[in-house]
């Protein structure tokens, strides 16, 4: 009796669920932990009906269109089927009941409960009702007798009994179960069964089935098999009679031939979990079974139309075609070697050209590994033995059916590789399977395409999240749509085609400006839509015949191209579209007749439950490229894709069936990372999660949450839940895991300002601002983490992940922590990083006179035009601080002596510094290079800039001295770092300033305390108070020069923007000569008539002669130090 087991499903919350078919098999009923009953037109229903009886429901029978169902409020209620209307209450109980069933006519019904009773219930009178007491425990399960007369029950004192209904006595009892005080706590729930033909009533006792006669209540004998090694839960019996199935609490599922005592089924359950729930179907073809998981299969090819043998002697030929029966229905999926199901050599027996065919087994195949395990029993009728008894003792005396003389042949090879994977069906993402009634089309961040097609109507609803975007539509769906798709544009539908109608590709073009918003394409025939989505002004279409074709907004058809296979489903976002589709794989084979091994190439399945799919990622726009061209798609093991997508922010996307969400990690060369697993969030397996959108910032999966199923019902609306993301890193649980799996999430989920910014798009600049600075701080914290645990390499690689200016903050706090061997390779890495902006800021100024592009913006909101103002005056005050960078080092080095005892704490709070820095656009921030040297008399709004975020920003200062800050000056060499004066503005500064002095003179620096941050300042140093240094701010020489020449640019080039008008002064301004420019510098600093001014002018006139930056080998900078020790010397530890 080979049978095909069908994949498992979720039917209900986990706990014990039980199941029964109605009277003509039609429909499969479960009730389950949920206190829910469902009724399953079939295995592959995905809107089964369902019928809430309670909290929980423990058990349920169904007879003659009433269902009765035990439920948690200690009631046996009664339900109309399959309506599921109300019909009373049966019979209460004090505690809830844990059994009920029918007799065999449905007049009665028998119920078991936890307070040691069982009553027998006339089903039209309830009030006529029995009680039978006599259980010490709590009642297991119940079962009439056919004929009426007998009840027999199970319970937790351990005993089986025999009751008399009408006298309401036991006639029986036999104490064959292990004793327990709970139904919870019994290692078997014995469900009883009697034999619809009124002989046997069949007991689970362990792992054996004993069978016990009607009438004489005696043992008549006992079913096991090898394979059953924990114990049997439950048992039920065919329909003729005379087949028995048992499910264990090991998940394996066993059917014997009563008159043979022979095993003639095993299958296990898939996962292994405890089987509670079993029924057959009333043709016998089909047997269905619960698991304590909530969950249903079935195993479907069962045969039992089997002619029994009977206990008098048989001849040799008759008996073994008798067995043959039993397995002539084996599965066709096995192989077969081409033999039809008539030609069994059995039966050809006495003919003797045909004695050869005893060799092979007596069905005349190979038998279904999964189906028949290899034992004893069921190798092949050779092995069974006839001519005793049915019911006799297991001796030896019988004859064989295979001649004695035959010698065993070795068994022809099987091939024992993975099995293949039924290719996924294609599917539209955000859309509910297409044969419900109701079903969601699309579910996406811009709305939703619902689609009826019941009796009354077949109709689409089409509904916008936003209002403004476009009012909802109630379209008439006359030709069949099934697929749809909803954008900011347009709605797009497609319908298959059918033998008369080609397959068609409607567009509603909502927002088109004129009065024709409505075009329709057909397809050619034979070529049916199989996916569709819509972009920015292009909508694509992938077809059965491999094909994409993709068409703009307004309907012209534009490029075809084929696909490498059948297509799964597509998405798209602005430019881009990801399409994922069954791959070709290459596997092997092993023939059965010579055992080679050779290749083929299978182009749409995996193996073993795998699915091979691939994937391609396309950008459109000015210049198309493919991004991702036929990669796999990675899937969590035995799973298939459940939805895909892309962020609000264009990262693609995807989920697959076991709730595992993945992402785009476009610096990591386009490789896929898990960013969440929707199964953790889940009260019960049966519970799943509808993805219907995800966004980066803020991080927000938002999906469905589906009670029982995977898809939701499309009335009531249901609400949408939000999930966080969660990076799978090891021991999140610690504080070191946990802040790593915070910083590679915003790492990761911050990605897209460079894809954006590289696109041409304007970003958020506040959002990455922020970003920056959560990083920035997570590795601040773990550099500090690390340094307590003395794990110092790893400080070290921490160190590498910093900014520049981050990392000085990194060695001020070693030097602090006494780890002068950590701040000297911090000290390297430091220089390192000042390099590199220094090169990038060279490779900079050598594009910007070339750079003239127009930036589009992805919000599409402006900015005002006093924010234009104040960016293009920070602007103009940068650009001067570039161009006059050669001026202001010859005059920072005069000044360094003065301004060493007057420097800010840049580490102090904020009220240290009154003056607010002014906004600046984000593309700037990052790019200011703490080494850079300025001049004394810049502005303080270009100061004040925000370039990098400050870690410490709430950290107060432990120290009376102020902090170091460092600099560098362009050089063609290694940059050589001295003091620098602070700016009074801004909060980040660098702390390198005594990297480059000597001992001596870092030992003079400690001994000439400051005074504290609230300190007046002297009158004499009123240049450098922040109130002043707002009033008035020195203009340079490229400010003075742009002001005159400002109107002559704009002419020359009248299309400019005032952003690319200052670039295009600067390109002018380097190209005057070294004289013109400091001519120009002198006259910008004569009109601040200070003295001091004159003395710089004089210094800046001598040291002209170096105007590109680069100083010969007397240069004073090149005197300054670079010795390690020096560079340390500035953070030893002052106990003051």
């Amino acid at each position: 009796m080979p049978s095909e087991r069908k994949p498992m499903r979720y039917g209900h919350s986990e706990g014990h669920t039980e199941v029964c078919f109605d009277d003509t098999g039609k429909f499969i009923v479960t009730c389950g932990n949920d206190g829910d009953v469902r009724i399953w037109e079939g295995l592959d229903d995905d809107d089964p009906k369902f019928i809430t009886v309670g909290e929980k429901a423990y058990s349920l029978a169904l007879k003659n269109g009433k269902l009765v169902t035990a439920s948690s409020n200690n009631t046996v209620q009664i339900h109309t089927f399959p309506d599921g209307d109300p019909d009373g209450i049966l019979t209460r109980f004090t505690t809830n009941a844990t059994h009920v069933t029918f007799n065999s006519l449905g007049s009665r019904v028998a119920a078991g409960s936890s307070d040691f009773m069982v009553k027998v219930v006339e089903v039209s009178d309830s009030s006529q009702q029995k009680t039978l007491r006599g259980h010490e425990a709590p009642v297991l399960s119940v079962t009439f007798d056919p004929k009426d007369d007998f009840l027999a029950s199970a319970g937790c004192d351990g005993s089986v009994v025999v009751w008399n209904i009408e006298e309401q006595t036991q006639v029986i009892s036999w104490p064959l179960l292990q004793k327990t005080n709970d139904v919870s706590n019994a290692k078997s729930l014995c469900r009883l069964a009697w034999q619809p033909t009124a002989k046997f009533l069949a007991v689970p006792v362990e792992t054996k089935v004993h069978l016990y006669e009607r009438g004489s209540w005696g043992h008549v004998t006992t079913l096991s098999d090898d394979s059953l090694t924990q114990p049997i839960n439950v048992v039920a019996w065919s329909p003729c009679g005379q087949f028995l199935a048992a499910g264990s609490v090991g998940g394996l599922l066993t059917v014997w031939d009563v008159n043979s005592k022979l095993c003639v089924e095993r299958q296990k359950h898939e996962k292994g979990f405890t089987v509670c729930g079993l029924a057959w179907h009333p043709s016998g073809s089909q047997i269905a079974y619960t698991d304590t998981e909530g969950c249903l299969g079935l195993l479907d090819g069962l045969s039992t139309s089997t002619s029994s043998s009977s206990g008098t002697k048989a001849p040799v030929k008759k008996a073994a075609k008798d067995y043959d029966d039993l397995f002539d229905d084996d599965d066709d999926r096995q192989m077969d070697e081409g033999r039809s199901d008539t030609n069994s050599p059995v039966k050809k027996a006495g003919d003797d050209e045909d004695d050869d065919d005893f060799l092979v087994p007596a069905t005349g195949r190979v038998r279904n590994r999964g189906a028949i395990l290899d034992d004893e029993n069921s190798l092949d009728t050779g092995s069974l033995r006839l001519g005793q008894d049915v019911f006799g003792d297991d001796d030896d005396a019988g004859s064989s059916v295979a001649p004695a003389a035959v010698p065993p042949v070795p068994p022809r090879p099987v091939y024992e590789g993975p099995l293949p994977t039924p290719p996924q069906k294609s599917f539209q993402p955000g859309s509910t399977p297409a044969h419900l009634t109701h079903r969601f089309m699309m579910w996406n961040s811009v709305g939703i395409v619902r689609g009826y097609n019941d009796e009354q109507d077949n109709a689409i609803d089409v509904e916008f999240h936003d209002t403004a975007v476009h009012h909802a539509m109630h379209l008439t769906n006359t030709l069949g749509h099934t697929i749809a798709d909803i954008s900011q544009e347009a709605v797009l539908l497609a319908c298959p085609g059918t033998d008369e109608l080609a397959s068609k590709l409607q567009c509603l073009h909502f927002s088109s400006w004129d009065t024709n918003k409505e075009w329709m394409v057909d397809l050619p025939k034979g070529e049916d839509v199989k996916a569709l989505c819509l972009g920015h002004s292009w909508a694509a279409v992938a077809t059965s015949t491999l094909m994409l074709r993709l068409f703009s907004i307004g309907g012209v058809q534009r490029e075809v191209f084929s696909l490498p296979g059948a297509v799964v489903c597509m998405s798209a976002h602005g430019e881009q579209l990801l399409i994922v589709y069954h791959r070709e794989v290459n596997f092997l084979f092993e023939s059965f007749d010579e055992l080679l091994t050779s290749h083929f190439t299978s182009s749409a399945t995996g193996f073993d439950g795998e699915q091979a799919l691939g994937v391609q990622l396309l950008q459109f726009g000015r210049r198309k490229k493919q991004n991702i061209n036929g990669e796999p798609l990675p899937l969590s093991p035995r799973s298939h894709l459940s939805w895909l997508g892309f962020t609000a922010e264009g990262t693609p996307c995807y989920v697959d069936s076991e709730g595992i969400v993945r992402m785009m990690n476009r610096s990591l060369g386009n490789t896929w990372t898990p960013v969440c697993n929707t199964r953790e969030t889940c009260k019960s397996k049966s519970d799943h999660y509808w993805v219907v959108g995800v966004h980066e910032n803020p991080q927000q999966l938002r999906c469905i949450p589906c009670k029982g199923s995977r898809y939701p019902p499309t009335l009531p609306r249901p609400a949408v839940a939000i999930l966080p993301f969660k990076l799978p890193l090891c021991q999140t649980t610690t504080e070191k895991g946990l802040m790593e799996e915070q910083f590679w999430r915003s790492v990761l989920f911050h990605n897209h300002y460079s894809f954006l910014s590289s696109s041409g798009y304007e970003i958020d600049e506040g959002g990455q601002s922020q970003s920056q600075k959560e990083q920035q701080e997570l590795l601040m914290k773990m550099f500090a983490l690390s340094c307590k645990l003395d794990r110092e390499f790893r400080c070290v690689e921490l160190a590498e992940l910093m900014t520049q200016n981050v990392v000085t903050l990194a060695i001020r706090y070693a030097s602090r922590s006494r780890r002068m061997a950590l701040a000297q390779r911090l000290s390297e890495i430091a220089l390192e990083k000042a390099n590199q902006i220094q090169e990038e800021e060279q490779e900079q100024e050598e594009e910007e006179p070339r750079y003239s592009s127009t930036r589009r913006t992805a919000s599409g909101y402006g900015e005002d035009t006093g924010r234009r103002y104040s960016d293009r005056q920070e602007e103009e005050e940068e650009c001067g601080e570039e161009l006059g960078e050669e001026e202001d080092r010859q005059e920072m080095e005069t000044e360094e002596a003065e301004e060493a005892q007057k420097r800010l704490n840049p580490f102090a709070k904020e009220a240290s510094s009154p003056t607010k820095p002014s906004a600046t656009p984000v593309g700037k921030v990052g790019r200011a290079n703490p080494f850079k040297v300025l001049g004394a008399g810049k502005s303080s709004a270009a100061a004040g800039q925000p370039r990098v975020t400050n870690i410490l920003d709430n950290m107060t200062s432990s120290r009376k001295s102020a902090p170091l800050a460092g600099s560098a000056g362009k050089s063609s060499k290694t940059p050589v770092l001295k003091p620098l004066v602070p700016r009074p503005k801004t909060k980040t500064q660098s702390t390198l300033l005594q990297m480059s002095s000597t001992k001596a003179a870092s030992k003079k620096s400690r001994e000439n305390t400051e005074p504290p941050a609230d300190t007046p300042v002297p009158a004499e140093d009123k240049r450098w108070n922040p109130e002043n240094t707002e009033d008035k701010r020195p203009k340079t020489g490229f400010q003075l020069w742009l002001e005159e020449n400002r109107k002559s640019i704009a002419a020359d080039c009248p299309d400019l923007q005032e952003t690319d008008i200052i670039k295009e002064a600067m390109g002018r301004f380097r190209t005057l000569s070294a004289e013109e420019r400091l001519s120009w510098t002198e006259r910008a600093k004569s009109q601040t008539g200070d003295a001091a001014d004159l003395k710089k002018r004089k210094r800046a006139a001598e040291g002209g002669e170096n105007e590109n930056g680069q100083t010969d080998e007397n240069s004073p900078k090149k005197k300054k130090s670079l010795d390690p020790s020096s560079k340390l010397s500035a953070f030893a530890f002052n106990k003051n």
